[in-house]
């Protein structure tokens, strides 16, 4: 006997995978996403010990082409190798982006997340950081600076992370609101815990998604800042071996010779994009709700 439906075809069930990539696959485009970054910014590091040449020392004609007497990408205004300069060029830029990064990451995180908590000082820190924002970042750096004239390198960090703490502490605001209503943090409230117990033991650690991106965003931003501090001839100065002083000092000859410019041209902008791209691969990893607020 023949039950009802049962000439019907049986129905399939997609597959758990289906339509989404596997564990296998999702890790090796993390990978390739990070493996840029993690090999751009360990070259910028070790850069000056790997250099073919010494850095203040020509060894070539002023602005030779690349390839003149051993230089693969010619020589630099005073003749001093192209390619030795740049590798040497890159290691204070991230050292300086990345101690940028973590201290205004850090601030902003903990300001963020006190304003969640005591929404007077949240209001505070918001109108206080609304006011900075409207301060250009040039003129930020050149007034730091110039109120700090031996500071060097340390001016211009400086003058970066007051410049960053305004706009990763609105960021870091918007994601920490949120958790601080929650019901978890709202009974640890109430039980009697102390401020710095519900910053650091309930909200920060609800926040890793967002601060990890809010890291690598400061970091770019940091990049960005820096450069354009050391092209101002602001923090290291000549015969320093920097991308942005490159830029600055051979700019007159790039005619001559274009890879003296467009070499430390392309190392700021890689090293920006590849951690930028690096932050976006891993920052989903921790969770998603951060990604929304940025």
């Amino acid at each position: 006997m023949t039950t009802p439906g049962s000439d019907a075809e049986p129905t399939l069930k997609p597959s758990r995978s289906e339509g989404r990539p596997t564990t296998k696959t999702s890790r090796t485009r993390i990978a390739l996403r990070v493996l840029p970054a993690i090999l751009l910014t360990g070259l910028a590091l070790i850069g000056p010990w790997i250099a073919p040449h010494a850095i203040d020392t020509p060894v070539t004609a002023p602005y030779a082409e690349p390839g003149a007497d051993g230089t693969l990408l010619g020589g630099d205004q005073l003749g001093r190798d192209v390619l030795s300069r740049l590798l040497a060029g890159g290691r204070d830029l991230v050292l300086s982006s990345l101690l940028v990064a973590a201290l205004v990451t850090g601030t902003a995180a903990l300001l963020g997340a006190i304003g969640a908590v005591r929404p007077l000082i949240g209001r505070l820190v918001e109108r206080t950081a609304d006011l900075m924002m409207l301060l250009p970042a040039v003129l930020g750096i050149l007034l730091v600076t110039s109120s700090w004239p031996d500071g060097g390198r340390l001016a211009v960090i400086a003058a970066a992370v007051v410049l960053g703490v305004p706009y990763a502490v609105r960021l870091a605001a918007s994601a920490a609101a949120p958790i601080a209503e929650t019901g978890y943090v709202e009974a640890a409230a109430a039980g009697g815990e102390r401020l710095w117990y519900l910053v650091l033991r309930e909200i920060l650690p609800n926040l890793r998604a967002t601060l990890l991106a809010l890291f690598g965003l400061r970091f770019v931003a940091a990049v960005y800042l820096v450069a354009t501090a050391g092209f101002l001839q602001v923090g290291p100065q000549p015969p320093a071996a920097d991308w942005a002083l490159m830029i600055r000092e051979n700019s007159p000859g790039i005619l001559l010779n274009p890879w003296s410019v467009v070499a430390p041209s392309i190392a700021v902008a890689l090293l920006a994009l590849s951690v930028n791209l690096a932050t976006a691969a891993l920052a989903p990893q921790t969770g998603r709700k951060a990604m929304t607020v940025l």
